[in-house]
């Protein structure tokens, strides 16, 4: 089974479309989206390629396979535009027998996480920097950079 994970998205169309390229080859199974979809925050420029209403009809081609929690940078007025859920603060995954607790990252943290059993994979962005790390406990893979990250190369 395949699945992509991608996280803070931030209505990036260019990326976006980059990821979408990217996923057609890889015909994943699922899309996690770890939250961070349309909107970038009021700290942050805004990017030549911010346009939500792109990035929405872009997201919701995926609609099928979509699995998406909210970010701190999401809200309800995005749910009313996107064909799937996303407003959830986490969800579970259990995939050929291996459990994921996907959250974007505002709320629970590797160092705080919620009480989850040792085998449990937890998947999270917010940060915009990729990371991966076996603690006593579990694997906790940060899911990915920021699409939208110009310093460095995007990852998923």
């Amino acid at each position: 089974m395949r699945i992509l994970f991608m996280s803070d998205v931030h209505g990036s169309t260019e990326r976006l479309e980059q990821l979408w390229e990217h996923a057609e080859q890889l015909q994943p199974d699922y899309v996690v989206l770890l939250g961070d979809a349309l909107y970038h925050g009021p700290r942050n420029p805004l990017k030549p390629d911010y346009s939500p209403p792109a990035a929405v009809e872009l997201l919701n081609a995926w609609q099928e396979r979509m699995i998406a929690i909210r970010g701190n940078c999401d809200c309800e007025v995005d749910q009313m535009l996107l064909n799937f859920p996303m407003m959830g603060d986490y969800a579970h995954l259990l995939v050929d027998g291996q459990r994921f607790f996907l959250t974007h990252g505002h709320l629970w943290q590797p160092d705080a996480p919620p009480p989850l059993s040792a085998d449990t994979i937890f998947a999270y962005g917010h940060t915009h920097l990729p990371h991966l790390e076996r603690l006593p406990s579990r694997l906790v893979p940060r899911f990915p950079r920021n699409i939208t990250r110009r310093a460095s190369s995007p990852s998923f």
